[in-house]
């Protein structure tokens, strides 16, 4: 009987944590309303303030990221032949790319909405593609789509595209062309001097 009862506990909670994992584009659209509400009410954000740009990135967009499949897809076949550390040193490197990348396009925030392309979930599907328009007053709306796998923390992002073009495979050839002149040593070493040199720029805030 206790064995009964622990079960049907067990079940409840596990019910319980599975529907409160929000879909792929509930996810998507809730995480881009509330971070433009956030970027929207904060002038110093809007300024390019870096460290609360960055402390907003960190908190509410990158959990919804897995580096690491972003990073391996990136790399393509070297990641194979990569060391232990050299796959962390790419990861780490890569995400403050990333990170720079999202930080400046919230300095260039003014009033536009994400809409989120209606979806419906395939049944036992374990990888979607949300479908969304960034749509500015006045200009022609940006499609951005997000391909999401179902991880053991919810729905994750491993790529998006903007107007058709992928992020990951973008990069898959800056990078396999980097590998094959100076390896995996030298694309961490053009990724940190690139990081380096993001972060000690000056900032304009409003570009």
């Amino acid at each position: 009987m206790r064995k009964i009862i622990l079960g049907t506990l067990l079940a409840i909670v596990a019910l319980g944590a599975r529907a409160e994992t929000p879909e792929p584009d509930a996810l998507i659209r809730n995480t881009a309303q509330d971070v433009l509400s956030i970027v929207k009410q904060d002038k110093d954000i809007q300024a390019g303030n870096q460290k609360k740009l960055l402390e907003l990135v960190d908190a509410k967009v990158l959990p919804h990221f897995d580096f690491e499949r972003m990073t391996r897809l990136a790399v393509g076949k070297s990641w194979r032949s990569a060391t232990p550390e050299q796959k962390q040193q790419l990861m780490t490197e890569f995400r403050n790319l990333l990170v720079r990348t999202y930080t400046s396009a919230f300095t260039r925030y003014r009033d536009q909405t994400v809409e989120v392309k209606p979806f419906k979930m395939p049944a036992g599907a374990d990888e979607v593609t949300v479908k969304t328009l960034i749509v500015k007053p006045g200009a022609q709306s940006v499609a951005v789509d997000y391909a999401m796998e179902k991880t053991a923390d919810g729905w994750k992002a491993f790529d998006l595209s903007v107007e058709g073009a992928s992020l990951v495979t973008t990069y898959r050839g800056t990078f396999t062309e980097q590998i094959q002149q100076a390896g995996i040593d030298g694309l961490i070493k053009t990724l940190v001097e690139k990081n380096q040199n993001a972060a000690s720029a000056p900032h304009k805030g409003g570009s």
